[in-house]
């Protein structure tokens, strides 16, 4: 079974799932030279710039913002808060980063856990920050002519949990990951490109496969793999405090509210940074200039 199957579930019994839980809560913050080179590297190739970082409260919160291309976002924002704001947080990724053990683990101990519901309240009630991207994977590899556009479909499980353990929401944008890589080709052309015709006789791309998982092909800095070195500018919006919903099995139209008002902050976000960004054209160095091409 390949990792992007449809039917992958690396939770599906019970031992997995109080194993994933045991060693997501054993997994204290990055410390020492792991977390400092990865800073500097974060720091040095993508220069973030942060706004409204004093938005954040000194209290757990789920940080929920717009997915990036190939979810870059979060090794970049993982080392940066934690360095900045002394916040370690625990991304939600897709199950198929943890169909293959070896890799899960690995992002385990990184502070990567599965979303879901049974992870997130085991880490909720530890007092625990997450991170989590409405869009999932399919949001992580939308076409070009779709960045920085929140695609979350009808998911409302990121407030159901938030509500029960009257957790604080904090909306965030992101902008520069999106633009890291160029697109080849979309994802959601490659079953009838030429090079998907070869992965179907190879039998890497069959009809199993997840469509809405299927990745652009990328061109970096100067045609390489290379991320393009993209100026990243995050911001923080309103937190939006549930705590006076905890415990309760809230209504369709509540969770509506409470969704449209999460995705109303982070796009403003996302429409004040890219205008940050236009007040900044220009001011980057011109190394970097002629790698962002």
């Amino acid at each position: 079974m390949s990792i992007l199957d449809q039917d992958s579930n690396p939770l599906a019994d019970e031992e997995a799932l109080e194993r994933h839980i045991r060693l997501a809560l054993e997994v204290s913050s990055q410390r020492g030279l792991e977390l400092e080179l990865s800073y500097q590297v974060v720091k040095r190739l993508f220069n973030p710039l942060v706004l409204g970082a004093d938005n954040v409260p000194d209290r757990p919160c789920l940080f929920v913002g717009n997915h990036s291309l190939f979810a870059l976002d979060g090794w970049i924002l993982g080392p940066l808060l934690q360095r900045e704001l002394g916040r370690f947080i625990r991304g939600l990724g897709d199950k198929f980063l943890f169909a293959s053990e070896t890799i899960g683990d690995y992002v385990l101990k990184r502070g990567v856990v599965m979303g879901h519901p049974e992870v997130c309240s085991a880490l909720m009630k530890a007092g625990c920050d997450l991170m989590v991207f409405p869009g999932g994977a399919h949001e992580a590899v939308k076409p070009a002519s779709e960045m920085y556009e929140l695609q979350w479909k009808e998911r409302y499980g990121f407030v159901k949990l938030a509500a029960k353990h009257g957790y604080t929401i904090m909306p965030f944008g992101m902008v520069g990951p999106d633009e890291f890589y160029g697109h080849l080709l979309e994802g959601q052309d490659l079953p009838d490109s030429r090079l998907g015709q070869l992965l179907q006789r190879l039998g890497l791309l069959t009809e199993d496969t997840r469509s809405d998982v299927l990745p652009p092909i990328p061109v970096g800095a100067l045609g390489t793999l290379v991320p393009k070195p993209q100026r990243c500018y995050i911001g923080f919006g309103e937190p939006i405090d549930l705590s006076a919903e905890k415990g309760k099995r809230l209504g369709k139209q509540r969770l509506k509210a409470i969704r449209s008002e999460v995705a109303e902050q982070i796009e403003i976000q996302l429409a004040e940074l890219l205008f940050a960004r236009e007040q900044h054209k220009g001011k980057d160095s011109l190394l970097r200039r002629i790698l962002t091409l």
